[in-house]
């Protein structure tokens, strides 16, 4: 038998990636490379590159990624209020660590408020795939309260207001005059920027001021967010990090900044 009969064939990937995992994925390699090419990522991805285009094609209608010929850059956004579809493609993986670390810190009959934001609704979907008795949920995100939809023993209450397009939330003084009626045990806080010195921040006026008093009617506040948030400023401000009791990030947190939060009487975890 020849040497052609007898080579083995070239390895295969031990799965085939979902459409939305795939492209999520392409979105961060892109960012994380500058840019990338179409043989490229059919390489990476084992798949050929008439299926490669289409994703890139989808993904630059979505405003994912912006369409280059033979390939693909990053987006540059020209304003720091991303559309929620973008920024759940961005540090996926971290996200969902975090709604995981998140989850897990949820206790049956407890009353918890889930914010609006790409890494919250990874909170709301790793809540599906736990088993609680009783759980009420409040939030001011259209996609969360779809998300929690439907399950038997969770009890979701929707605040009323302003719609933001970019982020599927409801803002406002009609939210505000909802929220002001209620309490909760934990309220889990999406932000665009925690600096340590000027704190917890968002590009909205209207969504800061709805935040700082989920704030107050909470018992506990855990700040979610991916590294890159760490540091970062934002148009609004939300509160100081002295308001803020708990930081759950990933493993990529700058290290001055989680000890500065440390030094601040913030508990940080890393995950």
């Amino acid at each position: 038998m020849s040497k052609a009969q007898t080579a083995k064939p070239a390895a295969r990937p031990r799965h085939r990636l979902l459409l939305g995992e795939r492209r999520r994925l392409i979105v961060e390699h892109i960012e994380e490379q500058g840019r990338a090419t179409v043989e490229e990522l059919a390489k990476k991805f084992h798949t050929s590159a008439v299926t490669i285009r289409a994703d890139l094609e989808a993904l630059a209608n979505a405003s994912a990624i912006v369409r280059s010929h033979g390939g693909a850059l990053p987006v540059v956004p020209v304003s720091s209020d991303i559309p929620l579809n973008i920024k759940e493609t961005r540090h996926h993986a971290q996200k969902l660590r975090i709604g995981q670390a998140a989850a897990a810190m949820i206790r049956d009959g407890e009353t918890i408020i889930l914010d609006s934001g790409s890494t919250t609704v990874e909170i709301a979907r790793q809540i599906r795939q736990r088993r609680f008795e009783s759980l009420t949920v409040i939030t001011n995100a259209l996609n969360i309260a779809l998300e929690l939809s439907g399950l038997p023993h969770i009890r979701v209450m929707m605040l009323g207001g302003l719609l933001r397009q970019t982020s599927y939330s409801l803002v406002g003084p009609d939210a505000e005059h909802a929220l002001a009626k209620l309490s909760a045990d934990r309220l889990f806080l999406g932000v665009d920027g925690l600096d340590p010195e000027v704190g917890v921040t968002t590009p909205d006026p209207l969504e800061s001021a709805l935040n700082a008093l989920m704030i107050r009617v909470a018992r506990q506040t855990v700040a979610v967010c991916d590294s890159s948030k760490l540091g970062q400023r934002s148009l609004s401000v939300i509160a100081p990090v002295r308001q803020v009791h708990k930081v759950l990030s990933d493993a990529g947190a700058p290290a001055e900044v989680v000890e500065a939060l440390r030094s601040a009487g913030v508990q940080v975890e890393l995950v």
